[in-house]
């Protein structure tokens, strides 16, 4: 019987400098997007990179990108889960100085209110995904490669966060 240990291979320091330039900002944005705090998502990007050092014997360098998800999104679950974070939106398009009503100011303000609730309450694939579409710009196949799904997964998580969108406030967005 083979071990399954034999396709494994252990990470050099060289390895493991060119899998963190090469990773760091996108592990860092897929954190962002699951807890809205910059400092957070570098925080645990990071540590991310530590239990990858950590595990550096046990690396299988083909799949260690959606190891280094897999890792990412662990230690962000838990955390969340430790802290009951509240997810932030972060809204893209800021609002107009040039409005100086301040009915139409606070109708805004409560209205960014409910989306940031709607969207933290969206199933987190879901949340993720439309985040990552409507704040970094991303295709849904560069989604699909940074998440490893399918694009018809890709597209049915963003059609379903759309429809929360529509059904929770009524609009199309």
């Amino acid at each position: 019987m083979e071990s399954q240990d034999q396709h494994f291979t252990e990470l050099t320091y060289n390895d493991f400098q060119s899998i963190f330039s090469e990773m760091f900002d996108s592990i860092r944005n897929y954190i962002y997007f699951k807890v809205a705090d910059a400092d957070l998502a570098e925080d645990i990007a990071q540590d991310t990179f530590v239990k990858l050092w950590e595990n550096r014997t046990r690396i299988d360098l083909k799949t260690v990108k959606s190891y280094l998800y897999t890792i990412a999104n662990n230690l962000t679950i838990n955390y969340m889960k430790r802290q009951q974070l509240q997810y932030k939106f972060v809204n893209s398009r800021p609002l107009s100085s040039e409005i100086k009503d301040p009915e139409y100011q606070l109708e805004i303000k409560e209205y960014e209110q409910k989306l940031m609730n709607v969207i933290s309450s969206m199933p987190e694939g879901c949340r993720e995904v439309f985040l990552m579409n409507r704040i970094e710009d991303l295709k849904y196949r560069e989604i699909a490669d940074r998440l490893g799904l399918s694009i018809k997964a890709i597209e049915k998580r963003m059609s379903k966060a759309i429809q929360i969108i529509r059904d929770e406030l009524g609009v199309d967005i």
